[in-house]
């Protein structure tokens, strides 16, 4: 597991560089068939992590490959899941609120997780064994895998006290949202905590807030890599139609609304 570990994180240290070489340039915006943005770092950084993790000989779902029918994937019992540029919107805006995040899973459950924020340097990641998530301020993408592993502290999620600090994203802030926000204000004073991409997960698991509510449209792989860093530490990730932890290579790979709490 170490092994595949270290082939995720170098795959999104490289990514990033690919994102901040096109973040730095008069970039183009496309648009995708479901409305969604796209720019060249989106397609740079997808490159870059094709190359790193088809040398493991585990099937990949990114969101810049084209999707296999569920009737190719169905008897999958690992795979990659991959969002090479994580928060395109943010990436647009240009506030540095955007992610690469690399997940593998076992039997549709997230086992392990690389979350790397290219402006900012932050990379989130889950330990080898999946018990513990840590986290690193790195130097510079040069630095090495032996270096992270050796310097990563641990994060851990914080317990309620006096506030409840409730994740919202910069992007999506619909009347679901603020319904459940509305309800957790009856009994708790309430702080938001804005942020986009799969940083949402992040705050949860290292304790910077404490709920996200996610009562919006998301995809496996907007959240696969975030699920895995929070299931490490503690924090669960339910499907609000289930009821259960939210599964992944389902045969849509649309997400049902879902809530992040300790």
């Amino acid at each position: 597991m170490k092994t595949l570990l270290s082939v995720a994180i170098q795959a999104s240290l490289d990514a990033g560089i690919e994102i901040l070489k096109v973040y730095e340039t008069n970039f183009n915006v496309e648009i995708k068939g479901d409305d969604s943005p796209l720019t060249q770092a989106d397609k740079n950084a997808n490159a870059v992590i094709m190359k790193y993790l088809k040398t493991t000989d585990i099937p990949i779902i990114s969101e810049e490959n084209k999707q296999l029918d569920f009737s190719e994937r169905k008897d999958w019992s690992q795979c990659w899941i991959v969002d090479p540029l994580d928060g395109t919107k943010e990436f647009i805006k240009r506030n540095g609120e955007f992610t690469v995040n690399i997940a593998l899973v076992e039997n549709g459950e997230p086992v392990m997780g690389v979350i790397y924020v290219p402006v900012s340097k932050e990379l989130y990641f889950t330990s080898e064994d999946g018990n513990t998530s840590k986290k690193i301020v790195v130097s510079s993408e040069e630095i090495s895998i032996e270096e992270i592993f050796e310097k990563a502290e641990i994060i851990k999620p914080s317990p309620i006290t006096s506030e409840v600090k409730i994740v919202g994203s910069r992007s999506h802030l619909n009347d679901d949202t603020k319904n459940f926000i509305s309800e957790v204000e009856k009994n708790n004073k309430v702080a938001i905590v804005s942020k986009g991409s799969s940083l949402k997960f992040c705050l949860v698991a290292e304790g910077l807030a404490h709920i996200y509510p996610r009562f919006a449209p998301t995809m496996e792989w907007d959240t696969a890599a975030g699920h895995a860093i929070c299931k490490a530490v503690g924090v669960s990730v339910i499907d609000q139609t289930t009821g259960k932890e939210m599964q992944y290579n389902k045969p849509n790979l649309l997400n049902n609304h879902f809530l992040v709490k300790k």
